[in-house]
């Protein structure tokens, strides 16, 4: 019998003090079919089973639109149940990989292991006398949910940061980043539950070797923790941050204040100019990060391109993986099935029934244009499986 299931955040209409702790908890009311008798109905109070499935479709995981399936898909809604992976996990059922929204995910086969998916729920905020907020949210909720909270409240520091795809859990992961801001510079600390033992453990910014969309989690770390919840730290206080991009000029171009709520729209307005929508043509946005070279590279290359975008790296230049794509001729392209987008040479998109496969043979020819005509080497940000 199916079950639909139907979620949503309880926002209190209450204002909000120094001191306040404030508790945004979830609700689940699972709805069957007509048929069924209305006292068979069950409420979060219950001892739920976690999700545990079978040959299981990716489809619905992944913002490429790829139709993969995992040998075993395993959901985990509470803390509680992540401290039963052990119990749960056996042997054969490896490898593991563990997937927050698929916002980053490129899936070029079926994945003969099983896939772990937290979609822990929940926010929790404490606003301190001095203006910081500390605000822990459960790794399932949805990233933009949670920035457009944030304004709503009154609790800066993540505006630039909005409308970028997928979950909580996946921005401690990636440590996503856009128009001058990485999420990094706004975790408090990231609460885990290492797999193999079921063992809570905790994280501050400094264990998780924050870099240019890089951690721990993606490196030495990799499948060995499920993030559980991150907690950020904001501030009551608005700080612009404007020198990136065109952000700046587009508020001095319409004479429009920058508050945070002008902020937070103009960058989705930006973001929504610039990409595609995966329900409508599937993508990962930004496929390739952008590369880091040294100051002598970039003077080289500004002899012959001196229009070329560039922006300092802590001592060393970071070029626009973006630009150079265009440079190459591939903007708006397709190779296949896979193309890339017409207004963001950055974003590589399924123009409708691509597999994995066609998706990395057009990313190996753009590397390969890209370092033949400028001697760079690009990388994918999206993770190959």
């Amino acid at each position: 019998m199916s079950e639909v299931e139907v979620k949503e955040s309880i926002v209190l209409a209450l204002p909000i003090t120094a001191g306040t702790i404030v508790t945004f908890t979830p609700f689940s009311l699972p709805l069957h079919s007509t048929s069924t008798p209305f006292n068979s109905i069950h409420t979060e109070f219950e001892l739920l089973d976690m999700k545990d499935l079978r040959n299981y479709s990716l489809l619905h995981h992944n913002t490429f639109g790829i139709d993969a399936r995992c040998r075993r898909f395993v959901e985990i809604e509470t803390v509680e149940e992540a401290q039963r992976l052990p119990s749960v996990l056996k042997a054969d059922d490896r490898p593991l990989m563990v997937i927050g929204g698929g916002s980053n995910l490129l899936l070029t086969k079926d994945f003969e292991g099983t896939v772990l998916h937290a979609a822990i729920r929940g926010t929790e905020a404490n606003v301190a006398d001095d203006g910081s907020v500390l605000l822990r949210v459960g790794s399932g909720e949805t990233w933009d949910d949670i920035v457009a909270l944030c304004v709503e409240r009154g609790w800066y520091g993540a505006e630039n940061l909005s409308l970028i795809p997928g979950e909580v859990g996946a921005t401690a992961v990636q440590n996503i980043g856009a128009y001058g801001a990485e999420v990094a510079s706004i975790i408090y600390n990231v609460e885990a539950v290492e797999i193999a033992t079921g063992r809570l453990v905790s994280f501050r910014p400094h264990e998780c070797g924050y870099g240019y969309r890089q951690s721990r989690f993606k490196q030495e770390w990799h499948g060995q923790y499920l993030i559980t919840h991150v907690t950020y730290l904001l501030q009551t206080t608005f700080v612009p941050h404007l020198d990136y991009g065109n952000l700046r000029e587009r508020f001095t171009a319409s004479s429009q204040k920058p508050t945070p709520q002008a902020l937070r729209q103009a960058i989705i307005d930006i973001r929504r100019e610039k990409l595609p929508d995966p329900l409508v043509e599937g993508n990962a946005g930004s496929f390739f990060v952008n590369p880091v070279v040294s100051r002598e590279k970039s003077e080289e290359l500004l002899l012959d391109y001196p229009a070329m975008p560039h922006y300092d790296a802590e001592g060393k230049v970071k070029i626009p993986a973006g630009w150079l794509i265009e440079q190459c001729g591939w903007k708006g392209r397709s190779l296949g099935r896979a193309g890339v987008h017409g207004r963001q040479a950055l974003v590589l998109v399924n123009r409708g029934g691509a597999t994995g496969a066609d998706i990395v043979a057009l990313c190996e020819a753009i590397r390969h244009d890209v370092k033949e005509k400028f001697g760079i080497d690009i990388h994918p940000e999206v993770n190959i499986v």
